[in-house]
């Protein structure tokens, strides 16, 4: 009986045939969806009736009308506070605690990601309540004597969109720390070692040794917050409904608003189309300078 002589695998074809079951789940699950969302991007449709030709204009519409355009600035802002903010922290308590050592660190990794085993709906109505003007916030700075700062703050305009913000930053930073925690766990500790007979002190070692060790966690991280933010709709849906006024609408609950409150389709589809490829422009964009950073 002859044995192969090429490397598993070959010729092609046969790798190819391997690969098409999850190809076509991908395709039916994915790819046809998004086309046809491009493909409806370009009519003005109601869902029911037939379709008609719109050309661009449902693109330039999210350049021109001031409300799209609001709303892609909310999702910028939430991005500081899903990303940017979480990072930060988790970056600050994973050093702390892995220079440490504390001891049940497996117990708090599991209480710190408690809230991404919960599902966002259950913790909006939990926030909502906090945030009401007799919930458990305005109590809280009251009894610190700060009720000039009590409101209603997911119907004040000005405050209604950094309170849906601060539940994304507490909702993100779990997984941040964890995922930092998991890569300076895999730090040799001869790097440590080396830096501190240099006369390296804390904060020159989390700079030279740890910050850098870290960086594919931070690029995950980030890349995982940012989607999160740009993709955020049911907390907002839950706690504001993209009010007071238009103050916390973002890109997500305008596409639920415009496909099945207002009948315009084509319009929605547009937007979700910009939405997808600025997650992944960003998204691409973060794993780049992340590859270029390990070279």
């Amino acid at each position: 009986m002859a044995t192969p002589s090429g490397p598993p695998g070959e010729p092609r074809r046969i790798a190819w045939l391997y690969l098409l079951p999850a190809f076509l789940v991908y395709a039916a699950f994915l790819l046809y969806p998004l086309g046809r969302a491009v493909q409806i991007s370009f009519y003005d449709w109601n869902g029911n009736t037939l379709a008609t030709w719109a050309g661009l204009s449902n693109y330039a519409a999210v350049v021109t009308d001031p409300a799209l355009r609001a709303s892609f600035g909310h999702a910028l802002v939430l991005m500081l506070f899903y990303a940017v903010l979480p990072t930060v922290i988790g970056l600050g308590l994973a050093a702390i605690l892995n220079r440490a050592k504390v001891r049940g660190l497996a117990f708090f990794r599991t209480v710190v990601f408690l809230p991404q085993v919960v599902a966002m709906v259950v913790i909006a109505v939990a926030w909502r309540r906090m945030y009401a003007p007799d919930g458990t916030v305005n109590d809280l700075l009251g009894a610190i004597g700060l009720d000039s700062l009590t409101r209603g703050w997911l119907g004040d305009y000005t405050a209604a969109l950094p309170a849906v913000g601060f539940i994304g930053t507490w909702f993100e930073i779990g997984l941040v720390t964890v995922l930092l925690l998991a890569g300076m766990g895999r730090i040799p500790g001869e790097l440590y070692e080396a830096a501190r007979l240099d006369g390296a002190g804390p904060f020159r070692e989390f700079f030279a040794v740890t910050l850098p060790s870290v960086r594919g966690e931070i690029s995950v991280a980030l890349t995982l917050t940012v989607i999160a933010a740009l993709r955020t709709f049911d907390l907002v849906y839950v706690t504001t409904r993209g009010g007071p006024g238009t103050s916390t609408s973002v890109p997500s609950f305008e596409v639920y608003n415009r496909a099945f409150q207002q009948g315009r389709v084509g319009s929605a589809a547009a937007i979700a189309v910009v939405l997808t490829l600025i997650i992944f422009a960003i998204s691409f964009g973060i794993t780049r300078i992340a590859e270029r950073d390990d070279r």
